[in-house]
């Protein structure tokens, strides 16, 4: 079963597997089963479920709430988030304006079905909205009882210092950053981490298995599995790219000895990785089938030991991104329309 974290610097405790839908409900899965992974994460101890009203714009939202109606909602932890272009994509349905994150919260409270959401979370910064203006807007949508607490996603950390100190001026706090972060991708460990730390905030940590590389199931000089997410089209073959390199993919393979001696899969290995990081509170993991869903719970509570990390890191050696600014390097420079 699922070990339990608290998020940030709060009271609130959440499955360190979190559930997550990005890319699967709505668009690859069907949504029998996406009900059958979320029971199976229900059955497994999950009790946390990440999505956000743009993935399958807004289908995903349904999708889930529909999975967890009937379940008793003080036991779950429900997040979504806010900031890309949802609906007909007008010049208002994007971004972090009063007018789109309030509108957005109402949206996804009415797909997801239920009263709050337990995070609510700016899903990239807005270059062009005040910052101001959108810490108001969630000052009041705690004040509401519409989310409970706040949360950022691939935030740098100056702009989450900036965010932390403007909460804290409204009578509310930042609690979590949504970084992509895994072995090959560390590109939070010297700025965001220590920020995160210095601001109450802890790390859920999305992609912990490098869009399925860690997996191992990609093999250098051969061809790409059929059904995989680097051959998907409708956006999982391109966010994998950066991966499917063969010095890559030869020292992934290399690591198997290591996930051998801990008596893990490598997918299992690669979510025990973040979680050894005492800033990550969760890693996000989705499902196309249920049975992936426990498989990944094995990872909870595994303790790698130092020397096996260290080995990880002789394996991996240079290609392992760090560069700090990449966090702003990806993210958008303008509101995205």
């Amino acid at each position: 079963m699922v070990n339990y974290r608290y998020l940030g610097n709060s009271g609130l405790k959440i499955s360190e597997i979190t559930y997550g839908n990005w890319l699967t409900h709505g668009s690859q899965v069907e949504n029998d089963v996406a009900t059958q992974c979320v029971r199976a994460a229900l059955d497994a101890g999950i009790t946390t479920f990440d999505t956000a009203d743009v993935y399958a714009n807004t289908k995903a939202e349904q999708v889930l709430g529909d999975a967890l109606a009937g379940e008793r909602r003080e036991s779950l932890e429900i997040f979504t988030k806010v900031y890309w272009p949802t609906g007909p994509g007008g010049p208002n349905d994007t971004g972090l304006s009063r007018k789109h994150v309030m509108e957005s919260i109402n949206g996804s409270l009415k797909r997801l079905g239920t009263d709050y959401v337990d995070l609510y979370q700016a899903h990239r910064y807005d270059t062009e909205t005040p910052l101001e203006e959108t810490m108001q807007a969630f000052a009041d949508i705690v004040r509401q009882g519409k989310a409970l607490y706040i949360g950022v996603s691939e935030w740098t950390a100056d702009q989450i210092r900036a965010g932390a100190a403007l909460a804290k001026d409204l009578g509310f706090q930042l609690i979590s950053s949504q970084p992509q972060y895994s072995m090959l991708w560390r590109v939070i460990e010297d700025e965001v981490v220590p920020a995160s730390k210095e601001c109450g905030l802890s790390q859920i940590v999305w992609s912990p298995m490098a869009q399925g590389v860690l997996s191992g199931k990609y093999v250098p000089g051969q061809p790409l599995p059929a059904g995989s997410r680097a051959t998907d089209e409708k956006g999982g073959a391109r966010s994998i790219q950066r991966f499917l390199d063969d010095d890559v993919l030869t020292r992934v393979q290399s690591l198997r000895p290591v996930a051998d001696e801990l008596g893990l899969s490598m997918a299992q290995l690669a979510v025990a990785w973040v979680l050894q990081n005492d800033n990550v509170a969760a890693a996000l993991v989705g499902a196309s089938r249920p049975e992936q869903v426990a498989e990944n719970v094995k990872a909870s509570g595994v303790t790698i030991p130092a020397e096996l990390m260290a080995r990880i890191d002789d394996v991996l050696g240079g290609v392992v991104v760090r560069d700090p600014a990449k966090t702003a390097e990806n993210a958008p420079k303008t509101r995205v329309a």
